[in-house]
């Protein structure tokens, strides 16, 4: 296996287990994003709006899967969902979390 298999095996194997603990995936695109396709019984918040709307991520008291278009939002989602003591994880881009469901 080649590092790039490595690390995307390993973000697999740990969507996989935040999956196994009942986490919800939180799609942080714009709406626009969101009506043109999204993960099923995902919970989509928008990131301009997760830092006025975190107490509803803390309300679901899940652990958490952020998503987004490539990655790059979900990260600094993730991070602030983290500052927040929320269990989260970048998942990445929409699809690929999809097809690690």
């Amino acid at each position: 296996m080649g590092l790039l298999g490595f690390i995307f095996g390993a973000k697999k194997r740990q969507v996989e287990r935040y999956i196994k603990n009942g986490a919800i995936v939180l799609d942080v695109r714009t709406q626009r994003e969101w009506d043109k396709g999204h993960i099923e019984n995902s919970v989509h918040i928008p990131l301009n709006e997760l830092n006025a709307r975190v107490k509803e991520v803390k309300n679901l008291n899940k652990p958490i899967i952020a998503c987004c278009e490539s990655g790059v939002r979900s990260a600094k989602a993730a991070k602030y969902l983290n500052l927040n003591n929320i269990d989260a994880i970048n998942g990445g881009g929409w699809v690929s979390v999809q097809y690690k469901l």
